[in-house]
Order: structure tokens, then C-alpha cells, then sequence
């Protein structure tokens, strides 16, 4: 009887003495700000996520690649490749060149020309100088600037025209210089066009593009025939323009290419490319300076592309240094009540966060102290006004609402504890008072 006594004055007396458990809670008896309890609905929702609110954006460094530079300076196209991946001899595949378009030799730097006259008293007189290089075969050399020089007549530019156009030049010159025009021209020596045949040939030789046509068989020929036991493993090849061509040595009969000025013929033996790579050796230099302006650009390019990328990652470094120590201004949420971690939750850099993330990256609820109807976001209005969104997660459908309500600064999320977490925590304070209380009596 007497340790009822004193139980029901410790339960009646310690709440006046202000010393007894209240648990937190939400009501709308607040004493210096209205407070507005709305349940989280659709519509409710839809009202909270209206009000305006721009989330912070990441710094511009964060967006930022080192992947772009001034780009490669002085490197300069490079041309197609010249030398290919060679497969064995047995699968080696023919690539003709193409056809040379129908066209007149041209005249060109180096052409020996012959100007033939009429052998006349009248003509030696006064195409003396002209007759006697004539009579004498010496012929006149087309120089560097594409001229040849005639006396008493002077300089005239042949090259680039076809022998018919070169006579109409001179012809004029002639009659400008008041001399006889009658005369023809004829090309002594063949200079200015040639071909190259090297390789396994018994004469390696030079081979002269003249007003005839010039096919391979007859240059192959022109250089004492191909010098190999073996056709089997036998190819030609032709380098005109940067382009290389080939055509098994076995194949060649039936073929019809016409040489062009400037061709290079290697007869290969070896289908590892070592000797014809060796003879263009001095016609792929260009090429090789080009590579080299260009790997030379590419290094460049890539130390410009390190000191950006090591820039962006000491300014990346540095933010997520202030950030870390508070430094970066922040937007945050704070959480209370019954959930795992109570604490603010940082409102995300450039995207809207919602009253799901917020709960659940901080390890959610409680299970078995929070309780799941009674969970609030608490949002200040600017009118003084607060509004308390009431969440009932008791049935876990309302917990879809959670995944779409945006979140707003200094909103405060509230879990209130389940009737018998206060209750519990109530005797927790009561129990050890009685006990002390009964011992001093």
C-alpha cells in the first residue's frame, strides 16, 4: 500500500515538476506562427513543388574538358599512305593504275629542241644563228623558266604547250623579228618526262616518256628484263602520285599500262617490301617530314591537353576542399525524430532532391521506435505562416508522394515516435524516481 502511495504521487507530481518524458510532436497551436497541417496528396504536392527554387549549380570547372586544344599547328594534311599491309606471295591481289587520259606531249624543262629551216641562200642569210645550230644538230635546251633562246629573235616560252602550239609561238616570234618563219620543230632529247626502273632488273635505267607511248612490258624490257628465277614471288610495283600500284609478276602478259612522267617501277622478289621500301626511300622524304611536323604538333597538343586537364583538377581539388570544410555556401534540409541519423542533409548541386532521398540516404526510419503515420515536412512561408505536409506511411502507397515532393531550404523533416516508444521512455524516467524515492522512506 505504501509503495502505491508513493508510485501514484511520483506519477501525479513529477509532470508538474516539468521533469517527466513529452514526446515531440506537430500541432497547430503554435504561439508566434500560425501552423497549417496539410496531408501529402497529389494535389498537395503539386502546390508544395510551385513555389520557386533554383538549385545551387556545380561550379562551371566540373563541366569542363581538357580534351579540346588550339589544335595541330604546322603539321600540315599528310597524303595517303603509301606502303599497305603485303600478304604472302600466293594471295598477293593486282592494283592497276588508271588509265592516263589521250593527250599530246607537252613540252617541258629540259626537252632538246631542233628548229628545222628550208636550205636556202636567202634563209642563210638571215637565219644564220638559226641555221647553223640547225645544221649543226645542237638544238636549243628549254631552260628552268619554260624559254628557250633564239638568236636574233630572243626568248620564248615553250613549256607546257604541245609541239603543235610551240610552232604558232615560234611563228610568231619569226615574224615579229622579221625573219622567215618557215620552219619546223622536232624533239631532239625527251628530258623533261621520265620513268625509273630499279629492282630486280638485269639494267636498272631511266626510261624517256616521249611522243609514243611508253607501256611497262617495253620500259621492263628497256631495262634488260626482269632478273628473278623465281615469278612466283615476283611483283611489280608502280609509285605515281603517292599512290603505290602492283601487279604480279604472272599477270603482267595481257596488261596495257602506259607509263606517265614521274613513275617509279621496283620489281619486288621480296613480299616484306624491304627492298622497295629502300628505293623510296628519297621519294617518301616529304612524307616523312610531314609526319614528323605532325607527331611533333600531336606532342604539343597533348602537353597542352595535360596542363588543362592538371588546371581543372586543382580547381576541382579546391572546391571539394572548401566543401568539406564549410566554406561553400550550401542549401540544407534538417532532419529530427525518429530516423536513423538526425542531422541537415545537403540539398544537391543542380537538381531538385525530394523527401524520399532526404529519408533514405540518411538510413531512413527507425523501425521499431518512429512512427510511419506521422511524418512531416515543416516549410516556412514568407508570410510568417508555417505549413506542416503530414505524410502517412503507415500505408507504404503514400510513400510514393515522398519520391515526388521537392525539398526547399531549411525545410525540416519531423518523424514522431510511436505512443508506446513515449510511454517506454516515460517509465524509463519514472522507474528509477520511484525506486529512489521508496529507498529514502
Amino acid at each position: 500500500m505504501k509503495t502505491m502511495v508513493l508510485f501514484l504521487v511520483v506519477s501525479l507530481g513529477l509532470p508538474g515538476c516539468g521533469v517527466i518524458y513529452f514526446a515531440p510532436n506537430v500541432s497547430d497551436q503554435a504561439t508566434d506562427a500560425a501552423v497549417a497541417i496539410v496531408p501529402v496528396t497529389a494535389a498537395a504536392v503539386k502546390v508544395a513543388n510551385a513555389s520557386p527554387y533554383r538549385p545551387q549549380q556545380i561550379p562551371a570547372v566540373f563541366l569542363q574538358t581538357a580534351g579540346s586544344g588550339s589544335g595541330l599547328q604546322g603539321a600540315g594534311s599528310l597524303p595517303d599512305p603509301v606502303f599497305t599491309s603485303q600478304p604472302r606471295p600466293d594471295m598477293s591481289e593486282m592494283r592497276l593504275p588508271p588509265d592516263l587520259p589521250d593527250t599530246p606531249y607537252e613540252i617541258g624543262v629540259g626537252d632538246v629542241l631542233v628548229l628545222a629551216t628550208q636550205q636556202s641562200a636567202r634563209s642563210i642569210e638571215e637565219l644564220s644563228g638559226l641555221l647553223s645550230a640547225q645544221n649543226q644538230r645542237q638544238g636549243y635546251t628549254v631552260q628552268d623558266d619554260g624559254a628557250i633562246a633564239v638568236p636574233d629573235v630572243g626568248r620564248i616560252r615553250l613549256a607546257g604547250l604541245t609541239l603543235e602550239e610551240a610552232e604558232a609561238e615560234v611563228f610568231q616570234a619569226l615574224v615579229r623579228a622579221g625573219l622567215d618563219p618557215t620552219f619546223s620543230i622536232e624533239v631532239a632529247e625527251f628530258n623533261s618526262k621520265r620513268a625509273t626502273i630499279g629492282g630486280a632488273v638485269r639494267n636498272p635505267t631511266v626510261v624517256p616518256i616521249t611522243l609514243t607511248p611508253v607501256v611497262l612490258q617495253e620500259a621492263l624490257a628497256a631495262a634488260g628484263g626482269v632478273s628473278t628465277l623465281d615469278t612466283q614471288f615476283t611483283t611489280i610495283r608502280l609509285y605515281r602520285n603517292g599512290t603505290l600500284y602492283q601487279i604480279p609478276l604472272d599477270q603482267l602478259p595481257g596488261t596495257d599500262v602506259e607509263l606517265a612522267g614521274g613513275d617509279s617501277i621496283f620489281v619486288d622478289t621480296d613480299y616484306l617490301l624491304d627492298r622497295a621500301q629502300a628505293y623510296f626511300e628519297e621519294q617518301i622524304t616529304l612524307t616523312n617530314q610531314r609526319q614528323s611536323s605532325r607527331l611533333q604538333a600531336l606532342n604539343q597538343l597533348s602537353s597542352e591537353i595535360g596542363l588543362r586537364r592538371a588546371a581543372l583538377n586543382e580547381a576541382r581539388a579546391n572546391f571539394q576542399a572548401q566543401l568539406e570544410l564549410g566554406a561553400i555556401d550550401r542549401d540544407h534540409v534538417y532532419l529530427t525524430g525518429e530516423v536513423a541519423q538526425q542531422g541537415r542533409f545537403p540539398l544537391p548541386f543542380g537538381r531538385q532532391a525530394t523527401l524520399a532521398d532526404a529519408l533514405f540516404e540518411q538510413g531512413g526510419l527507425i523501425s521499431d521506435v518512429s512512427d510511419p503515420g506521422q511524418i512531416y515536412l515543416l516549410r516556412g512561408n514568407p508570410d510568417g505562416q508555417v505549413t506542416a505536409y503530414h505524410l502517412n506511411g503507415r500505408n507504404t502507397v503514400n510513400l510514393l508522394h515522398a519520391t515526388n515532393m521537392e525539398l526547399r531550404p531549411n525545410d525540416i523533416i519531423f518523424v514522431a515516435p510511436q505512443p508506446i516508444t513515449s510511454w517506454n521512455r516515460a517509465l524509463n524516467q519514472i522507474i528509477p524516481s520511484l525506486v529512489l524515492a521508496q529507498s529514502q522512506s
